[in-house]
């Protein structure tokens, strides 16, 4: 009876394990995936379009609270502007599937660009979770920065504060905003890699 039990529990682990939407990991120091998608203009847009860029990859969804605690406080704007105003291409993507939370249409993504004042250069509509299963993207925000070399350079979150209360951002150390300007002085990044927070990226099923 206990090895029947253990086998019904290998073989459902087996099929969650199959079913379950599958993550890539992508590597410090190595070239970030290469991606495609289309943006709240219409606009196509590649990672390759960028070489030579430092480049963010912010993954949002406009529903979550630990989003909301960076934009409603206005911290995300200001980072987003002050590194476009470097040079850097900021890519926010939502992953979240249709009839998800945070979804965007391309209205809905220009709507909600105008009313949190986004400073990135693009929101990227990823509902089909392409560019999110890519990157191994688990939460929002799941923060990325690649090199101008193309490879990535910090993952994880975009600070060491994993909490959606606004007042957890006093005293917070700014993982992103630390690579950016290691980037810039032309040093190694001191912390590369952070653990990620906030909600879960409302993927849909994999095809």
């Amino acid at each position: 009876m206990i090895a029947l039990s253990r086998r019904t529990v290998l073989a459902a682990a087996l099929a969650f394990g199959f079913a379950a939407p599958a993550f890539a990991e992508p590597e410090l120091g190595q070239p970030a995936p290469a991606f495609k998608a289309v943006d709240e203009s219409g606009r196509e847009r590649t990672l390759s379009d960028y070489l030579g860029k430092t480049v963010v990859l912010e993954w949002t969804n406009s529903g979550c609270p630990y989003v909301g605690k960076h934009y409603g406080s206005g911290t995300m704007q200001a980072l987003q502007a002050k590194a476009t105003g470097e040079g850097v291409v900021w890519l926010t993507v939502s992953s979240s599937a249709p009839d998800t939370q945070g979804y965007f249409t391309p209205p809905t993504a220009r709507l909600w660009k105008a009313k949190v004042h986004s400073a990135a250069t693009a929101i990227l509509l990823d509902g089909a979770g392409k560019v999110g299963r890519a990157y191994g993207a688990k939460n929002t925000p799941h923060m990325f920065v690649i090199d101008k070399a193309g490879k990535v350079a910090y993952m994880g979150g975009i600070d060491d504060r994993p909490y959606a209360d606004p007042a957890s951002l006093k005293g917070a150390k700014p993982y992103v905003a630390l690579a950016l300007a290691d980037l810039q002085a032309g040093r190694p990044v001191a912390t590369p890699v952070s653990k990620p927070y906030g909600c879960s990226v409302k993927y849909g099923s994999a095809d």
